[in-house]
């Protein structure tokens, strides 16, 4: 179990925090936690850009430490084109929230 005390975070950002979250639920992307299960691996972190919009972020540090590397190339262009002219279906994914999409087992331990 990786246990560690919680990032201090600042005041201003609670309601940020508080509202990204609830927007997350909505969309069923997260879902709440029973009071017996522990879950302290990362602290909501919130990004501002310059125009003002906010993004809310893990910090996974403590969890980077226990991760196994996996290395995995990425193809080159021209290979990946070849291999797209003779594909029937061509799909793109969601860059700015595409790792919310993706669904995950709920306990693939």
């Amino acid at each position: 179990m990786l246990r560690r005390p919680p990032y201090p975070e600042i005041v201003v950002t609670r309601k940020e925090i508080e509202e990204h979250i609830n927007y997350l639920l909505y969309m069923d992307v997260i879902r709440n936690i029973g009071r017996n299960e522990i879950v302290e691996i990362t602290t909501p972190v919130v990004i501002t850009w310059h125009d003002g919009k906010s993004r809310l972020c893990g910090n996974f540090r403590a969890l980077n430490k226990h991760t196994k590397a996996y290395r995995y190339p990425i193809p080159r262009i021209p290979h990946a084109l070849d291999k797209l002219v003779k594909s029937k279906y061509i799909t793109k994914m969601d860059w700015m929230k595409g790792f919310n999409q993706n669904r995950v087992k709920p306990n693939p331990m």
